[in-house]
């Protein structure tokens, strides 16, 4: 029996199955990822990305993080593809879908009870009156989106930096360790906390790691895919 099958199988035969994703789940919807053989961190820029996404940067050059985040991190016309729609296929199955993505393709897709650990670039707060302003204002902005006070709007992401919310972690600890199956769809596994929380699933519950490269949790997993994630999907 193949990996794909055992996979199916696992599918099949679990009650409780929470999916854990990263950038990788969204690569064929058009979006790069990080760490990938194609991502962001490959193309070659005069500030490092992760000095680019950190909350000390932004604050101290907003225009320069927002043309960056405009040309790479607002999703555009991105649609949610096979990966996405076959997980919000399985229904009351998936308990939980945990992402340390930002671009709302799970949602999209059709899950519900989506924790997004990492925030996302859907809505966007004033940093000094603190109203909220939908994606569409800040797409239909030139340079830095300001609030009618006339301050600068930051997305609801965490940058780097800054703290996970405390309530989203809960959230998601508490799926995790009421899970029977835990699926690690497209993520490095390397960017802490969030990595850190596939050590909450119960000692019982299997670990399915579906990843193109390596990860340090491939040794505990009980199935490992390193393999194009839409292909596996598309064979499920």
């Amino acid at each position: 029996m193949d990996n794909i099958e055992k996979f199916r199988r696992l599918l099949d035969e679990s009650a409780r199955v929470v999916f854990m994703t990263g950038a990788g789940i969204s690569t064929a919807s058009g979006l790069a990822d990080f760490r990938g053989k194609e991502g962001l961190e490959k193309r070659k820029s005069p500030v490092p990305y992760e000095t680019l996404l950190s909350i000390d940067f932004f604050e101290r050059d907003p225009a320069t993080f927002y043309k960056f985040y405009k040309d790479f991190l607002i999703v555009g016309d991105a649609k949610p593809n096979v990966a996405h729609k076959k997980i919000a296929s399985l229904g009351g199955k998936v308990t939980a879908v945990v992402t340390q993505n930002i671009d709302g393709l799970h949602q999209l897709g059709g899950s519900e009870n989506v924790i997004e650990v990492h925030g996302t670039t859907k809505t966007y707060s004033c940093v000094r009156c603190g109203k909220s302003y939908p994606e569409a204002y800040v797409k239909a902005s030139s340079g830095v989106p300001r609030c009618g006070c006339g301050a600068v709007l930051r997305p609801d992401i965490v940058f780097y930096g800054e703290m996970l919310d405390d309530e989203k972690v809960t959230e998601a600890v508490r799926a995790i360790r009421g899970c029977d199956l835990l699926v690690v769809v497209g993520s490095s596994l390397v960017v802490y906390p969030a990595a850190g929380l596939v050590r909450y699933r119960p000692k019982n519950a299997k670990l399915v790691i579906v990843n193109f490269d390596p990860t340090p949790y491939d040794y505990e997993a009980d199935i490992v895919l390193h393999d194009d994630i839409s292909k596996v999907f598309e064979a499920l």
